[in-house]
């Protein structure tokens, strides 16, 4: 914590043209001033914590050293961004961030020129950066980019892609590993970090360069003897023979908390004219923070908080969460099927795969931030004859479509892909809602496309994958807690392809997919205000669709309605493209599908994200009442 007798000097910068004008011995003591407002901003509004408390001193240095915004600066994955932002003229709306109007969880464009790239998934910053490295050259325009990528984020292949790609370009781009928890190899205290201003000062390269021209004269054997020894001696003391393969110039790891330690070696790779550069940063998540730095998911991510205990303001609910119901009954159904296994990218918590961990520790895999590889992985092991369940959000799973088509899809492999926060997801925004899974899916020959309506769906969903041998197969389910039905001992494995209907009515029929079932139902109470018998169905499927029930609905009913938490092309496409199929158009009947907008989102509380989209019961009685025309919206006084 600053030291309050010094002079506050947090207050002084506004931008980091202001930090830019501190001495390096200032620096320790705005770092501490910005951990301490992170920490204080984030007790308010609930967030990413750890990551941020992480990089402190990284932001400080890098926003001291480099020019920007001139100079690029890439956050990946950009929850570590909150830092950046108060140190980047956000200091005034911090408190706002991830809430209805205030500032993005992640970096974004729009918000601010500091922001030069939209990173809320990982493993992109190197390709952008690389991007941004050849535009510049192309324009003429010297600038520095900075690619700060997570030891989670540079696990997805996309990063080796990129950096193979820089590498063999002799690109002059850096990148910072910030490396919180592999461990690809710890520092060695002042040894270490002389080393690495060693390697990255302008003597030794220009020696190493001299060397490399040397090299070229002598004969061939002595030559790839010299190179060798060169980089076996350098690599002695490092872990970059892997990042060398790539063609990085590979400098560190140097203590990402040591600032005396980190500002020679980032001024160093800032004033190279040497190709792609990595520089390997350990720091520590949530560094800083005791409550942070004693839990063990370092407080990645936060509800409201109070300061002094740590203790997070969570509301007590009495209903189990659909990912906590999803673990549960997957253990159900592995105790009885010991071919059943589970498979999460990196979110083994936030999927529920963890539940399933602690029981079966041997039938679990974290493949890491590696959804492709996830996907191809559950292939494989589906073609041995095991029966994976993938468990990926529905944002993420969008990573390995490829692999869903090519590996699974077109092979009729059983893969099990559980897709958890399907639909708004609220303060995490656009780049995290689950809104394009049903349409990218459901397009695709036989597979099995699914959703569940409450927790108890969920529950049969899980027994039906675990029965279900014939090909892909898919169930939806959102993020938070469920409607609070009761709950069986153990799910029933469902029909394929078949709805079931929950309320009859003559006049209106609300055919909903998913999560939108409870809305359906109170919106088809209001409508019986209006003299206007609704029938209410739980599609379940959207592919197959029950077509026995659509017709049905089609035939005796002047207006049917389809619901969904999901984008345009999705269940409700499905729904018009069958009857058209089959002339269950031709009859007068008016037909209305309700979706997500076709826009992205800006976050704000789930509830008020489908409030937003018309999707509640309000928006569903006003849609049944504008398609019924005149006559009925005319008798809305009936309505207590």
């Amino acid at each position: 914590m600053p030291n309050n007798s010094k002079t506050p000097l947090l207050d002084m910068v506004r931008e980091p043209v202001d930090l830019r004008q501190l001495t390096d011995q200032q620096l320790p003591q705005l770092a501490d001033e910005l951990r301490t407002e992170l920490i204080d901003a984030v007790s308010v509004t609930g967030g990413h914590l750890g990551a941020g408390l992480g990089v402190v001193e990284l932001t400080v240095a890098l926003h001291h050293v480099f020019d920007t915004p001139h100079d690029r600066i890439i956050w990946d994955v950009g929850h570590q961004c909150y830092p950046h932002k108060i140190l980047t003229g956000r200091r005034d709306r911090i408190r706002t961030i991830r809430q209805e109007k205030g500032l993005s969880g992640f970096t974004k464009r729009k918000e601010s020129d500091y922001d030069p790239f939209g990173a809320a998934h990982s493993s992109t910053s190197i390709s952008a950066g690389l991007g941004m490295v050849e535009a510049s050259r192309l324009a003429g325009v010297k600038r520095n980019v900075v690619s700060v990528i997570g030891d989670g984020s540079i696990t997805a292949g996309m990063a080796y892609e990129a950096m193979n790609n820089s590498g063999g370009m002799d690109a002059r781009q850096i990148v910072i590993l910030n490396d919180n928890d592999m461990s690809i190899a710890p520092p060695t205290g002042a040894m270490s970090h002389y080393l690495a201003r060693l390697v990255s000062g302008k003597t030794y390269r220009s020696l190493r360069e001299t060397a490399k021209q040397l090299n070229k004269k002598l004969p061939e054997f002595i030559a790839d003897k010299a190179r060798k020894t060169e980089e076996y001696t350098r690599n002695f003391f490092s872990a970059g023979t892997m990042f060398e393969e790539l063609g990085f110039y590979y400098v560190g790891p140097i203590d990402g908390h040591n600032l005396e330690a980190m500002l020679p070696v980032l001024r160093n790779v800032r004033d190279s004219e040497q190709g792609p550069i990595l520089l390997h940063v350990r720091t520590e998540k949530g560094k800083g923070y005791g409550p942070a730095e004693q839990s063990d998911c370092k407080l990645h991510a936060v509800a409201k908080f109070d300061v002094v205990s740590g203790a997070q303001k969570k509301s007590v609910q009495n209903v189990p969460s659909y990912t906590k119901v999803f673990g549960q009954s997957l253990v159900q159904e592995a105790e009885q099927d010991d071919k059943i296994v589970g498979i999460s990218a990196a979110m083994p918590g936030g999927t529920g795969i963890d539940i399933f961990g602690e029981a079966f520790p041997d039938r679990t895999y974290d493949v890491g931030i590696a959804e492709q590889h996830a996907v191809t992985f559950a292939a494989g092991m589906a073609s041995e004859g095991y029966k994976p369940f993938c468990a990926i959000y529905s944002t993420f799973l969008q990573r390995g479509y490829d692999q869903i088509v090519h590996d699974v899809s077109i092979q009729q492999l059983p893969v099990r892909f559980p897709i958890d926060r399907a639909g708004f997801v609220g303060a995490d925004g656009a780049t995290h809602a689950g809104s394009f899974d049903v349409a990218y899916l459901a397009c695709l020959p036989g597979f099995t496309v699914m959703a569940a309506s409450d927790e108890a769906e969920l529950k049969h969903m899980v027994a039906t994958a675990a029965a279900y041998d014939e090909g892909p197969i898919s169930f939806r389910y959102p993020r938070g807690e469920g409607v609070g039905v009761d709950m069986p001992e153990r799910g029933s494995i469902l029909e394929i392809g078949k709805g079931r209907i929950v309320k009859e009515g003559t006049k209106v029929a609300l055919l909903s997919f998913g999560s939108r079932l409870q809305d359906s139902l109170a919106a088809a109470r209001d409508l019986e205000q209006f003299g206007l018998s609704t029938t209410v169905a739980d599609a379940r499927f959207a592919k197959p669709l029950d077509t026995d029930l659509i017709e049905r609905l089609a035939k005796e009913h002047e207006l049917l309605i389809t619901i969904e938490e999901g984008s345009t092309g999705g269940f409700g496409a499905m729904v018009l493209h069958h009857l058209a199929s089959v002339g269950g158009l031709d009859n007068g009947l008016k037909i209305r599908t309700m979706t997500m907008p076709d826009l992205y989102m800006d976050q704000m509380s789930p509830a008020r994200m489908i409030e937003t989209a018309g999707l509640d019961k309000a928006g569903i009685v006003a849609t049944a009442l504008s398609a019924l025309g005149e006559k009925a919206a005319a008798n809305q006084h009936i309505v207590a």
